[in-house]
């Protein structure tokens, strides 16, 4: 707005002059159109343009000297041919009757009314105004003097200019170069007698039409003005700006806002600004601040305290005519205030000492903008509590695939646009004292964020994890056609059943868990990823009870069935206890493969092998386990084995004895009976086949 306001007033002072010009004539004038011919000279050797007065020079003296004019125009520069440059329906001056005995002009007040300037650049960047050279009133020529004769010295300081109007004036701007046509239409201005270092009112209306982008602006604006003799200080006091904005590429098409400010002081000598008690309105936000401003000419920055009164968010996106989101929690994004130090210039700006309270949220850190062309930010935020379920999608909250947090942020960085995330450029600390996701809590949460051309890494850390503590560090790269991911982690003395009872709802399992993890992998969303991602996970559980699998009573039961009989033994808990859990695992195209797994008792030793599908959880096990004597002093320490097939799911395990094992061990006296006959009474060779026979077949089974 700043370019297009300055050509208004100076083609507005184009046509002021032209008045002073006609008004210096009237102490030695009577009827002024005898002396058109002069007047257009006049403005010819100023401007180098022709003056049409086609309406007649009205005069009169009493109560007070008056002189008005009928339409007149100002005739385009060469090459621009086609339409005046300036056309006036109608012109009044009113001047004050007494100074004219001594020769000075003091002007009461002027009236414009009608006026169209039609401003032009053509395709090579040249300007019809731009030949216009500023006007000299003092060295005006007086008509029927003789050429070059000027004003006397003492009417060229005796210029006075009291009141001013334009009415219903029109500017037509065509920019032929970048094919831009703005209207200015209603243009109305009035103001009060202007007297140095005294406050004059000062209103402006009018409307706006840009025919590229179909929208329209309408604009009203109110203040006193008190400018010193040397036009180097200024104040504006009590300004009101009123706007409207419609058009289809505006939110919801129309958009209203209110600007006042108590107190502006500019001194140009010093380069200073102080705008004081600013306030912008606009539907629900409400803005408010102080500001402070230094080098404004030549190089312009601004530092104060902003703030943003609280304000329902949801109803500001419904202004913006921005959709919202669909979330868990249909009371969220309803409370936001924020306030903040402010520090900007034309290339940055700095917000120091931020506050924002969003919804139950406390926000406090710094954020700024190094260079707006580059989108360099910076930040350090310290959030209380953020609970960020509450901003998801209902979808998002029934599926809740198997995540560690670096998967999680991975996740939600993955589903940024791709244009977006390479022209991000950011660099920053985030701290939580509590945090919310996917039903999980978390405590004394950092994350430590660099963003850069598409690439994104971060360091992780949770100092309360389920009463352990948590670390990782993700990079993930968008640079080509697919993201690469490649995930570190590491969880230590970590509770697993308060864990598994946040996020799955319920838990199958305790024990204190010791794990690490590396993954790469590459895709766009969750599943791409699980399905490419490569990777090791080694683990370590201790004191761990498996609810829902009771390995006695699951031994117990099959041997019952092979007898035909029912279980006698009342088992009051449905679970079975290890002192300790380990091994390791492959990752590698969407499934875990676990071909160590280790699990100790005191009547128990377990191993075995199996794979977990990543994607949809289903488990697929194969474990021996070894029931061990009670008496520890036995010759033979392991009483039997027994296997057990593993399947179902994560969240639901299913257990089922391998009955063929329990048939081998219930035999095994009577088989090693069997083979010492066959020795003794046939030979050995018999004896070892059998042997062999009877491990092969356990080995199929």
């Amino acid at each position: 707005m700043g370019k297009p306001l300055k050509i208004i007033l100076s083609t507005c002072a184009v046509a002021v002059l032209l008045l002073i010009a006609a008004a210096a004539t009237l102490p030695f004038v009577i009827d002024p159109n005898d002396f058109k011919p002069e007047l257009a000279a006049v403005v010819k050797d100023k401007t180098g343009r022709d003056l049409a007065l086609d309406g007649d020079l009205t005069l009169s003296l009493f109560p007070g000297a008056h002189i008005s004019t009928g339409k007149m125009s100002l005739s385009n520069t060469p090459g621009f041919d086609g339409q005046p440059f300036a056309t006036l329906e109608e012109g009044e001056i009113n001047l004050l009757l007494w100074p004219l005995l001594s020769k000075k002009i003091e002007i009461s007040r002027i009236v414009l009314k009608g006026l169209v300037v039609n401003l032009v650049r053509n395709p090579e960047g040249v300007a019809n105004w731009g030949d216009l050279n500023r006007p000299k009133i003092a060295q005006a020529t007086i008509p029927g003097q003789s050429d070059g004769a000027s004003l006397p010295a003492t009417t060229q300081a005796a210029f006075a200019i009291g009141g001013m109007a334009v009415e219903n004036a029109r500017i037509n701007w065509h920019d032929q170069k970048n094919g831009q046509q703005i209207e200015f239409t209603e243009l109305n201005l009035n103001s009060d007698a202007f007297v140095f270092n005294e406050p004059v009112g000062v209103s402006v209306s009018l409307k706006i039409l840009d025919k590229k982008s179909q929208s329209s602006q309408t604009i009203k604006f109110n203040t006193e003005l008190t400018a010193n003799e040397a036009l180097d200080k200024f104040t504006l006091r009590q300004s009101d700006l009123q706007l409207s904005v419609s058009g289809e590429n505006i939110p919801a098409k129309a958009q209203t806002a209110a600007l006042t400010i108590a107190d502006v002081a500019l001194d140009m000598t010093q380069q200073t600004a102080k705008i004081s008690a600013l306030l912008l309105k606009s539907g629900e936000m409400a803005l408010s601040a102080d500001l402070n401003g230094s080098a404004i000419k030549d190089k312009p920055s601004f530092q104060g305290a902003v703030s943003v009164a609280p304000l329902n968010l949801v109803q500001l996106m419904q202004q913006l005519d921005i959709k919202r989101p669909v979330m868990q929690d249909k009371q969220a994004l309803n409370k936001l205030a924020l306030n903040f130090d402010l520090a900007a210039t034309a290339e940055s700006a700095e917000l120091q000492n931020l506050l924002i309270m969003l919804d139950d949220s406390q926000i406090k850190g710094s954020v700024s903008v190094r260079d707006f062309a580059q989108t360099a930010i910076r930040f350090g935020l310290a959030i209380d509590t953020l609970d960020l379920d509450r901003y998801l999608s209902p979808a998002n909250k029934a599926s809740k695939p198997i995540a560690s947090p670096a998967l999680l942020l991975a996740a939600g960085f993955s589903a940024l646009p791709v244009a977006t995330l390479r022209k991000l450029n950011a660099d920053g600390v985030v701290t939580l004292g509590k945090l919310k996701v996917k039903d999980l809590i978390l405590q004394d949460v950092q994350v430590k964020l660099n963003t850069k051309n598409g690439v994104v890494t971060s360091q992780q850390s949770i100092k309360q994890f389920y009463q352990g503590h948590y670390s990782g560090d993700l990079n993930l790269d968008k640079r080509g056609d697919k993201p690469l991911l490649a995930v570190n982690e590491k969880m230590e003395q970590v509770q697993i059943e308060p864990l598994l009872k946040d996020y799955r709802g319920k838990a199958w399992m305790s024990g204190l868990i010791n794990a690490s993890m590396q993954l790469q992998g590459q895709g766009q969303k969750a599943d791409e990823l699980k399905s490419s991602a490569k990777g090791r996970l080694n683990f370590l559980i201790k004191d761990s009870v498996i609810k829902g699998f009771n390995l006695q009573k699951l031994i117990d039961e099959g041997k019952a069935r092979l007898k035909g009989t029912e279980l006698a033994a009342d088992y009051k808990q449905d679970q079975t206890l290890f002192s300790e859990m380990s091994g390791s695992a492959s990752i590698a195209n969407g499934m875990l493969q676990n071909d160590d797994f280790v699990g100790k008792s005191a009547k128990l030793r377990v191993d075995g092998k199996g794979n977990v599908n990543l994607i949809s959880e289903a488990l697929a096990y194969k474990i021996n386990a070894q029931l061990l004597n009670a008496d520890a002093s036995a010759e033979e320490p392991v009483k039997g084995t027994v296997g057990i097939h593993v399947a179902g799911t994560l969240s639901k395990p299913t257990y089922r004895i391998d009955i063929a094992s329990l048939l081998t061990e219930k035999n095994k006296a009577k088989i090693d009976k069997l083979i010492d006959k066959l020795d003794k009474k046939i030979g050995v060779e018999v004896g070892d086949l059998l042997k062999h026979f009877l491990k092969r077949k356990k080995k199929e089974e």
